[in-house]
C-alpha cells in the first residue's frame, strides 16, 4: 500500500509543477474548433522537430501573430512570411523546410477537409489509428508529431483518452512509476490525460523535472 500511495504523491506533484500543456504555453485555448485545432496542428509540426520545446512554442505564436492562424491564410501568405515569422521565434535550423512544408500542409487541409480538421476526425470515424494515419499524411507531420497532436486533442476529442504514448511512458519510467497505461491514470485519480500525459513527457524531455518531481514527493 505505501508503494502506491508514493506513486500517488510523484504523480500529483509531477503535475502540479510541471502539467502545463504544450497548448497552453502557446496560447492556444484548446476546443473542438476549426482555428485553434489548427493552431495545434501548426505546435504539434513544430515541437516534433529536434530543437527546443521553448522554442517550437515561440516560433507558434510568431506564427499567430504574424496574422497566419488558419490554413488558408497559411497557404495564403507569402513563403519568406513563414520564413520570417519561424526566424522571430528563433525556429531557425529547420526554418525553410518547415516554411515550405506549412504552406502544403495547409493547403492539403483546405483543398481535402475544407480547412476544418473536424472533417479529418469524421473521416476516421472513431479509429485512433486511423486519425493518426490520416494526421501523417500532412507534409512534415509524422508518427511524433501525430502523437503529439492526439496527445493534446484528447481534450476535446474524447475518443482519443486516454492517450499516454510511447514518450509519456519514457517519462514514467525516468519516476519509477509503472508503465502500464492503466495504472497510470488510476494513480492520476481526477487529473485529465492530457494534463498526466504532458508532465509526463515534460519528465521524460528534462532530467531536471524528474528529479525535482521525485524531490517533492519525498
Amino acid at each position: 500500500m505505501s508503494g502506491r500511495r508514493d506513486d500517488r504523491t510523484v504523480v500529483r506533484e509531477l503535475v502540479r509543477g510541471h502539467g502545463q500543456t504544450f497548448a497552453e504555453e502557446a496560447g492556444i485555448p484548446l476546443k473542438d474548433t476549426p482555428q485553434p485545432l489548427y493552431r495545434l496542428l501548426v505546435l504539434a509540426h513544430l515541437l516534433s522537430a529536434r530543437i527546443r520545446g521553448s522554442i517550437a512554442v515561440d516560433s507558434a505564436r510568431a506564427l499567430y501573430e504574424a496574422g497566419l492562424r488558419d490554413p488558408r491564410r497559411m497557404a495564403d501568405a507569402d513563403w519568406q512570411e513563414r520564413v520570417d515569422a519561424l526566424g522571430r521565434g528563433g525556429y531557425r535550423r529547420y526554418d525553410e523546410r518547415t516554411a515550405t512544408q506549412l504552406g502544403d500542409a495547409a493547403e492539403l487541409l483546405t483543398d481535402r477537409w475544407d480547412g476544418d480538421l473536424r472533417r479529418l476526425r469524421e473521416e476516421a470515424d472513431g479509429d485512433v489509428g486511423e486519425l493518426r494515419r490520416l494526421l501523417q499524411e500532412f507534409p512534415g507531420l509524422g508518427p511524433s508529431g501525430a502523437d503529439i497532436f492526439l496527445r493534446e486533442a484528447q481534450r476535446v476529442w474524447p475518443e482519443v483518452a486516454p492517450r499516454l504514448d510511447g514518450k509519456a511512458l519514457s517519462g514514467a519510467r525516468r519516476l519509477g512509476l509503472p508503465e502500464d497505461p492503466d495504472r497510470l491514470v488510476d494513480l492520476a485519480g481526477d487529473t485529465e490525460p492530457a494534463v498526466l500525459a504532458v508532465a509526463l513527457v515534460r519528465a521524460s524531455l528534462d532530467k531536471e523535472v524528474a528529479e525535482d518531481s521525485l524531490r517533492e514527493a519525498s
